[in-house]
């Protein structure tokens, strides 16, 4: 169980809160720890390069817990240390960290650039799929860019998970673009007029935004 991903996947950490919020710097590692359950546990935090790890130490015993981290683990007791472990995570990532619309860090460039450009916000319209957002014109509600979450094997033999753009472009184009690294026929969507981009800077942020300049284009057409 991959707590403090789950936690801080849609989060950036920013160093200057980080000494606000109480941790101290050694090197290039913020550490902090945290006393619950009357001093009996201990809990520490270490976070380096953006990169969050955490323990748990009994200190009845002096020995490290990890009960917390394992799923099949659901006693009263140790669901109470994982409740305890995940609320200091929160609260961390509460007064420590800028939420990010989405995983990746270049989808996260792309939609700044977009926020920028048409003062367009990503629209997290689907209730079961909260990775989904959708950029539409606001003139009319047409779409021109969406980015989701997949497994990598839906495009190709990759078991990972990916963010992915579609967007909408001339047919002539997409087919061009097919013959690339990086361009994919489009998942769940019209593969006559849309193409899927894999989000993991195989293709360059400066080009993918061309693209996106003419994909919202296509919804400006009568």
């Amino acid at each position: 169980m991959d707590i403090e991903k789950e936690i801080f996947k849609k989060s950036e950490i920013i160093d200057e809160k980080l000494i606000s919020f109480g941790f101290t710097k050694e090197k290039d590692k913020y550490k902090i720890s945290k006393n619950i359950l009357n001093n009996t546990f201990r809990i520490d935090i270490e976070i380096e390069n953006k990169n969050i790890t955490g323990k748990m130490y009994d200190l009845s015993f002096n020995e490290e817990y990890i009960n917390h981290k394992i799923e099949s683990q659901n006693g009263e007791f140790v669901n109470k240390i994982r409740e305890e472990y995940k609320n200091f995570l929160i609260d961390i990532k509460r007064n420590c960290t800028n939420n990010k619309y989405f995983i990746s860090n270049q989808a996260n460039r792309l939609v700044e650039n977009i926020i920028k450009k048409y003062n367009d916000y990503p629209e997290f319209i689907f209730k079961t799929s909260k990775d989904i957002g959708v950029f539409r014109n606001p003139k009319n509600g047409k779409w021109y860019a969406l980015i989701m979450k997949i497994n990598k094997n839906k495009l190709d033999n990759q078991n990972k998970e990916v963010e992915i753009l579609n967007i909408k472009l001339d047919q002539d184009e997409i087919l061009k673009l097919l013959k690339r690294k990086g361009f994919y026929k489009a998942y769940h969507m019209n593969k006559k007029h849309w193409i899927t981009i894999v989000l993991d800077d195989t293709i360059k942020d400066k080009e993918i935004i061309n693209y996106i300049i003419e994909s919202y284009k296509f919804t400006e057409k009568k």
